[in-house]
């Protein structure tokens, strides 16, 4: 593991996760506090035992050929050789052992990957439309904004300890193609008397129940959607859900407090920012450059016809006149190794440097010239990844489902081929239609971001007697309209899941019976009502004719058993008193060691994190809920501090909030770092008098 190619902070991240490995390996870590810290460096707990999940950090799903080859060769090193591509424009690496994971991480900043903060309850991948820079209905490109996201709350106090994870998402243009209706942050691009701004949308997400995005801005100037994603996210750090796990999230906060509200404490927050305003470098990020021109060799083209579909469905000319962008299809997200580097070194000789993960879990090469199509084709065939219909109904997005994820209740990647066969080969004129979408998710939390499908369906179970069927929720409507507009979709019936062909056959051939010439297929459900496929699909669920096959999982020869883990992605985990008072002490020299440095915005925020988990270690050793930071706060003034238990001038709860009434500026900083050292002694002091009435706390639900 050579240490020195990587930058300092990437250095310190290794070190400490080979340390903490060690720590946990040696029972001084708790087996459910070290899993909240290895998730925010990218690791996660797989559904077979023993091995995890590897998670790139890659923001927009750009990645050069240099650093796809370098994922390439971790995957033969360490795992099966497979490359999953995600929808958040990712790379996942399955079947990792947790001691190799300081290599990998080693390996892949020596070429500015990352895998910080990539899991975990933390700032996750950043996305963006895969077209942003060369899209000809752009008004300008997003990418440097996105990247410029990335870097600053990359390894920042703010978003190190949040309730819940956060999704930032930015399009290229009104078409909304990053769909940003369903994230915690979206931002579409405006131009406003000349001058660059966004369309800002808060509180969207999916899961179990899907929240469309509340407006906060038709328009703010580009200066300033950084400062209000950090206002934001203070205030959802102080106000958010940190108990109840499925409360947790951003859109919950803006639901029981209300988008008014919601801003009346970001600009608070905003003015103890030192960024009120943050200006980025357009330049930072290019839109990519064309490879120098090559010589092609000689190929050859079996099915014309079959080309020309794919220059329709897959090719499309950029902005950029005389350069294309080529879509690889990818069935499942799953490249292997030796075809990654095969594609890395296609795009060196005949395209740009920048790649993009697409949201539908493909590829998309930029900068390519005209007559370098035909080739690309013929080398894309030969991999597979040339089928015709990229981003339509015959591309089916799915997550890896029961095959990798705890969460997973029944296969969802089998089923998105075997859906895929039947557009091929029964509704194959739909591929030149990119309004219907099929995206498929193991469970109800829409990893594969069924609820924003056309047709969606997420892994369920049917009782039948003594038996349990695999079953697929069915839900249409979902996604973006041709104007833009985002719909979540309406569940319609729960069906056995090998019924689902016959589903689709029976949705599309009533879409071509009773849908109207030229009718989207949205247009066309909305019009019918739900109703109308509740009946039409109902046939399809009579238990008395399900036959012996329909009690097994793709895959599986034996009858299906519901098997579900639990998911690791908010960091559940047990919560121990003396655990939590150690952590306080970390922030304690997190604070320090930012004051040495100058760096008086982060010792601030360490301090404030610190002062809320020492707190909570004392409530909750009196068997006080602990649901919010703002709630700690007021429940340490009431309980412990106007009971005389511990002394603090001016209340607890007055001294903590000084972070939004001062600006972050050395004399604060080095005053408040003091007062939360103080604090910290006392209850240390506190704890020491009191631990053997204490009552010993395990929670389920832990994040201080």
């Amino acid at each position: 593991m050579n240490l020195e190619k990587i930058s300092p902070e990437a250095k310190k991240d290794v070190l400490e996760l080979q340390e903490r490995i060690e720590l946990f390996k040696a029972g001084e870590i708790p087996e459910d506090k070290f899993k909240s810290y290895r998730l925010t460096r990218g690791v996660y707990g797989q559904r077979q035992l023993g091995v995890q999940m590897f998670r790139l950090k890659l923001p927009m799903g750009r990645i050069t050929p240099a650093q796809i080859v370098r994922v390439a060769d971790m995957a033969d090193k360490y795992t099966n050789g497979n490359l999953h591509l995600t929808t958040r424009q990712n790379i996942q690496l399955h079947y990792i052992k947790l001691d190799d994971t300081p290599e990998i991480l080693t390996a892949l900043e020596e070429v500015g990957v990352t895998a910080r903060e990539a899991c975990g309850n933390t700032v996750r991948n950043i996305t963006a439309s895969s077209k942003a820079g060369i899209d000809p209905e752009e008004l300008f490109d997003v990418s440097p904004y996105a990247f410029a996201a990335f870097e600053f709350f990359l390894r920042n106090p703010i978003c190190q300890d949040m309730g819940r994870k956060i999704k930032p998402a930015f399009s290229s243009s009104e078409k909304d193609s990053a769909f940003t209706f369903l994230h915690d942050f979206g931002f579409i691009p405006r131009i406003q008397n000349e001058q660059r701004g966004f369309k800002v949308v808060v509180g969207g997400g999916l899961g179990a129940q899907a929240f469309l995005a509340q407006t906060a801005y038709e328009f703010l100037p580009e200066h300033l959607i950084i400062p209000f994603m950090e206002a934001s996210l203070r205030v959802f750090d102080r106000y958010g859900e940190r108990v109840r796990r499925h409360k947790a999230r951003m859109k919950y906060l803006l639901k029981d407090i209300g988008l008014e509200k919601f801003m009346e404490l970001v600009d608070e927050e905003w003015k103890s920012l030192t960024n009120k305003e943050f200006h980025v470098d357009i330049n930072k990020v290019s839109p990519g450059e064309p490879a120098p021109i090559n010589a092609i060799p000689d190929f050859e083209i079996e099915d014309e016809k079959k080309y020309n579909d794919w220059l329709k469905t897959n090719v499309f000319e950029q902005k950029q006149k005389g350069f294309f962008g080529v879509n690889l299809k990818i069935t499942k997200g799953d490249i292997s190794s030796i075809k990654a580097r095969k594609i890395a070194e296609l795009a060196d000789k005949f395209a740009a440097q920048d790649m993009r993960i697409t949201v539908n879990q493909g590829l998309m090469l930029k900068f390519v010239r005209k007559k370098a199509l035909p080739y690309l084709y013929s080398e894309f065939e030969k991999m597979g990844f040339a089928n015709p219909g990229f981003d339509s109904i015959s591309d089916v997005t799915t997550c890896p489902g029961t095959d990798t994820c705890n969460l997973g209740v029944t296969n969802s990647m089998t089923l998105a081929e075997i859906l895929e066969d039947v557009i091929q080969n029964e509704f194959y004129d739909l591929i030149f239609e990119n309004d219907i979408k099929i995206k498929i998710s193991g469970c109800m939390n829409s990893c594969g971001q069924h609820m924003a499908a056309s047709i969606g369906l997420h892994g369920s179970s049917i009782k039948v007697g003594d038996l349990v069927a695999p079953a697929m929720q069915i839900v249409l409507g979902g996604g973006v309209d041709n104007q833009g507009v985002g719909f979540v979709g309406d569940k319609i019936i729960k069906l056995p899941t090998k019924k689902m062909p016959d589903a689709l056959r029976v949705i599309l051939n009533d879409y071509d019976a009773n849908g109207h010439d030229g009718e989207y297929f949205n247009v066309y459900y909305r019009r019918l009502g739900k109703n109308h496929f509740y009946q039409l699909l109902k046939p399809l669920a009579d238990k008395e004719n399900l036959k012996e096959d329909d009690f097994f999982d793709y895959g599986s020869d034996i009858n299906f058993i519901p098997e579900i883990g639990v998911g690791e992605c908010a960091g559940v985990m047990y919560d121990m008193v003396g655990v939590i008072i150690k952590e306080s002490q970390s922030k304690l020299k997190d604070a320090k060691d930012h004051l040495a440095l100058n760096k008086y915005p982060e010792a601030i925020y360490y301090a404030y994190t610190g002062f809320v988990i020492a707190a909570k270690a004392i409530l909750l050793g009196r068997d006080i809920e602990c649901n919010t930071q703002i709630k700690i706060l007021k429940d340490f003034d009431e309980k412990i501090i106007n009971t005389g238990e511990i002394n603090v001038e001016g209340g607890f709860e007055n001294m903590v909030l000084q972070i939004n009434k001062f600006e972050p500026e050395a004399n604060f900083a080095n005053d408040y770092v003091a007062q939360f050292e103080s604090f910290f002694n006392k209850v240390l002091n506190n704890r020491s008098a009191t631990i053997n009435n204490e009552k010993k706390v395990i929670e389920n639900h832990y994040k201080a």
